[in-house]
């Protein structure tokens, strides 16, 4: 597992427990519009793929883990696999559409 995956999947299991079958892991910021917005897409497909878990972990708690991964802006979203292995990362508001296909990616 490469140092990077490792760190994110540290940052997944402090946020909680990974899904059985993937996980969408956000790190977010108070007060980040953007992020209310990513949450709820990412809710949304959590909630229609089963054994998918969705956490997220505030970047401004953790900045030493926040830096370590690059994130520069909130939101970052992440889609893990059942081992925890980065699938994809994205910056910003994820289309429900991206988010899925990143989800097929991780199941497969």
């Amino acid at each position: 597992m490469a140092q990077d995956d490792r760190a994110v999947l540290e940052a997944a299991r402090a946020a909680g427990r990974l899904g059985e079958r993937a996980t969408l892991l956000q790190f977010s910021s108070a007060f980040c519009q953007p992020c209310r917005a990513a949450r709820r897409v990412l809710g949304q497909v959590a909630d229609m793929v089963p054994g998918v878990a969705q956490l997220e972990v505030d970047a401004e708690s953790r900045p030493a883990l926040a830096a370590r991964l690059g994130i520069e802006g909130t939101p970052t979203v992440f889609v893990l696999d059942s081992r925890g292995r980065t699938v994809r990362r994205a910056q910003g508001v994820p289309r429900k559409a991206d988010v899925i296909a990143a989800l097929g990616e991780a199941v497969a």
